[in-house]
C-alpha cells in the first residue's frame, strides 16, 4: 500500500473507529457542539479556530491563485458504506491535484446532505468532497455543491452499488473508476484554510470549492440518504466561524 495511504488511513482512524459516538442532531450529547467533548484526540472539533464548513459569502478576489491543476487518472476503487456517509476509495493511483508546487494524491470521495459550504447562507441539497493527501500527511479537499435538477453522470454509475450496499457491507469492489468523470463546470473556485468536517476535526487542510452550482437528481440524493445509518440521512456539519480567515475566490482574468 502507498505511504500516503497509510498516512491519512492513520490520520482518520479515530472517527473511523468510532463513527457510532458522534452525530450530527443538534442539542444532544453527541451532537456537532459535543464533539470536541467526545474523545480526547477531537477536541479541536471544539476550540479549533480553523474550523470548516464556512460561509461562502464574502470573499477576497484572487486572480493569481491560478487554475486549478488536475490530473485524473482511471484505477481500481471500491464502494464503503462508513456508516455516516457513503464514500469511494481508489486503490493505488488515480491521479491527483497541484496546488501551490504540492502534488495532492485522490484517496477518496464521500457526500454530505445537505450540502456543508453555504454561499451567502444559502444550502444546498448535497455536497460532495473530493480528498486528496501528500506523502508526509498534508490534506486537500475539493467540494463540489449540487442542487436538485438533471441526474449527476458521476453518481448514476454508482446508483445500483449505492441502492444495493447493505449497512452490514462494509466495502464492495467497483472495478475501475475514472474520477475524471466527476464534472467541475467551472474554472472559478473558492480557496481557504480549514479543517475535516467530521471528528477528528483535523485542521490546515486546504479547501477548494467549485463555483458552480451543479445538479442532482431527488432519487440520487433519496439513495445516498437512504444507505446510510439511521440519524445519519441529514449528515452536514453547522457552519463554523470564520475566526478572521479569508476565503479567496480564483476568477480566470479577461482577455
Amino acid at each position: 500500500m502507498p505511504l500516503y495511504c497509510v498516512l491519512f488511513k492513520s490520520k482518520l482512524k479515530h472517527f473511523i473507529d468510532e463513527e457510532s459516538a458522534f452525530s450530527y442532531e443538534e442539542g444532544t450529547t453527541n451532537g456537532p457542539e459535543r464533539w470536541g467533548e467526545i474523545n480526547p484526540h477531537w477536541g479541536v472539533c471544539n476550540n479549533g479556530k480553523f474550523q470548516s464548513p464556512v460561509d461562502l459569502g464574502f470573499v477576497q478576489i484572487a486572480p493569481n491563485l491560478g487554475k486549478l491543476k488536475r490530473n485524473y487518472k482511471s484505477a481500481p476503487a471500491s464502494i464503503k458504506n462508513r456508516g455516516h456517509d457513503i464514500a469511494v476509495f481508489w486503490k493505488g493511483d488515480a491521479g491527483g491535484i497541484t496546488i501551490n508546487g504540492t502534488y495532492y494524491n485522490l484517496t477518496q470521495c464521500h457526500w454530505h446532505s445537505p450540502s456543508e459550504h453555504t454561499l451567502h447562507s444559502k444550502r444546498f441539497s448535497l455536497e460532495l468532497h473530493m480528498v486528496h493527501s501528500t506523502s508526509d500527511g498534508k490534506t486537500a479537499v475539493i467540494g463540489i455543491m449540487y442542487k436538485y435538477g438533471r441526474p449527476d453522470t458521476f453518481l448514476n454509475k454508482l446508483l445500483p452499488q449505492i441502492k444495493s450496499i447493505e449497512e452490514n457491507v462494509k466495502e464492495r469492489d467497483l472495478g475501475i473508476v475514472n474520477p475524471g468523470h466527476i464534472k467541475f463546470g467551472s474554472r472559478k473556485y473558492f480557496r481557504y484554510i480549514g479543517s475535516l468536517t467530521v471528528p477528528p476535526c483535523t485542521e490546515g487542510v486546504i479547501w477548494t470549492i467549485v463555483n458552480k452550482v451543479r445538479t442532482v437528481s431527488r432519487e440520487q440524493v433519496r439513495a445516498l440518504r437512504e444507505a446510510v445509518h439511521d440519524g445519519f440521512e441529514e449528515n452536514a456539519r453547522p457552519i463554523q466561524k470564520q475566526e478572521g480567515r479569508k476565503v479567496q475566490m480564483y476568477t480566470p482574468r479577461s482577455h
